[in-house]
């Protein structure tokens, strides 16, 4: 199975920068999006052999997540039971015979830090939710994460120590996952590899400069290694400031 994952940072946007370009060239068995910045109805995606699944936040032009699956699930639902965490559209888990396949969009901390307390709360019912899900079956789980975990991951660690996306609580949290029986794929296969980035900020020309960060992931349970192939990041795709990255496996 080919898995792709893509925060898409507003997918109508996205549509026309090549989105369906790339969703036909790839061919993957499943795509999750992240960003997806809709309302239902606000787009019409003609994706023949693809079941779709949208969870859209309340508020509008914000958040959002979509799953488009060749293999229809057993099961799918939205949100992580907690309606407080529930209303921005973060999160879509789909149910297959052999794993479950979750899509999710971490909040991020914000300038200042000012929305820190709640991803730390986030954090913790998401690893809840998902260590409860592995104990059914096992969890592949992907999207922009919004965290860095080693200063291997971004070009400029020690400027950025204590920025969203790279303080110590959040990295912590990542160790936590890990530390449950979770496996960051792309360094399972890659452990030492440096320069290789998923988002990257639309100033200083970051991205023609590679002065990036890699915050975009597929966790899988740890039983699930012996079964996976590659895990890739494909930054020739430019229809966002993130790239899609991907995850072959079974």
């Amino acid at each position: 199975m080919k898995l792709i994952s893509w925060n898409v940072n507003g997918l109508r946007a996205c549509m026309g920068k090549g989105f369906m370009d790339f969703f036909n060239e790839t061919d993957a068995d499943a795509v999750c999006l992240q960003e997806t910045k809709l309302q239902e109805g606000q787009i019409e995606m003609d994706l023949p052999g693809y079941y779709q699944y949208w969870n859209y936040a309340e508020k509008k032009g914000y958040s959002g997540t979509a799953i488009f699956t060749k293999k229809k699930p057993l099961n799918v639902t939205y949100g992580i039971g907690i309606p407080e965490h529930d209303t921005e559209g973060r999160v879509i888990t789909a149910e297959f015979e052999d794993f479950y396949l979750i899509d999710v969009y971490v909040p991020n901390a914000q300038r200042e830090l000012t929305r820190l307390a709640y991803r730390m709360e986030w954090e913790e019912a998401f690893l809840s939710y998902i260590k409860k899900l592995d104990e059914t079956k096992p969890v592949v789980y992907c999207g922009d994460l919004n965290v860095a975990h080693k200063e291997i991951d971004l070009k400029n660690p020690r400027s950025n120590r204590g920025n969203a996306g790279f303080t110590d609580e959040e990295r912590a949290c990542f160790t936590k996952v890990t530390e449950s029986g979770f496996v960051d794929s792309f360094r399972f296969f890659y452990p030492d590899v440096p320069d290789k980035y998923s988002w990257w900020s639309y100033m200083f020309n970051s991205r023609a400069k590679n002065a990036g960060w890699r915050i975009d992931y597929f966790v899988v349970s740890e039983r699930l290694t012996p079964q996976m192939k590659d895990a890739k990041i494909l930054p020739e795709y430019m229809g966002s400031d993130h790239c899609p990255v991907e995850l072959d496996i079974f």
